[in-house]
């Protein structure tokens, strides 16, 4: 089992590589993927926050499982929705959980790219899906939610991390 990685790892701030191979060791890594994310009861989970810096990333959300391999996010819907929003690789210094934030993200998004086997995928996504797209994206860019909360915001939530 992969662990998660947590803020302060420098490949959470790395931009990830695309995949060029879609061969055994791909398939092999979205299923560790996937058994990280449900170990530690996550909706989604990008490479870089089991320590690979690849862009793809997998979620089990809204009712809706899969992955994307070197994908590529459009804002269908501008409007800024702002909800509660944790990370696995942002958990709290005494409780080892993720903590939450209201973090605003776009209400629609579609994602591009690819699954294991390098056929094209599509998905159009609102609310939470949306939001979990957006969420691994950014991972994918070296960026965290935090980065996308007000200053104050912020500073609250990094001083609760270890």
């Amino acid at each position: 089992m992969r662990d998660i990685r947590v803020i302060g790892d420098p490949v959470l701030r790395t931009p990830a590589e695309s995949v060029t191979d879609f061969d055994r060791d791909l398939r092999r890594l979205i299923d560790e993927m996937f058994a990280a994310m449900y170990a530690a009861q996550g909706v989604g989970l990008a490479g870089p926050q089991i320590g690979v810096s690849k862009r793809l990333f997998v979620y089990d959300c809204s009712n809706r499982k899969g992955h994307v391999v070197n994908p590529v996010l459009t804002v269908d819907d501008p409007a800024e929705v702002l909800d509660e929003e944790g990370c696995l690789s942002v958990p709290g210094r005494e409780t080892g959980t993720p903590i939450y934030a209201r973090t605003p993200r776009a209400a629609g998004v579609t994602v591009e790219g690819f699954d294991r086997l390098g056929r094209p995928v599509r998905v159009r996504a609102r609310g939470l899906l949306a939001r979990c797209f957006q969420h691994e994206s950014d991972h994918l860019d070296g960026m965290l939610y935090v980065d996308r909360l007000p200053k104050d915001a912020a500073r609250k939530v990094l001083l609760q991390t270890p």
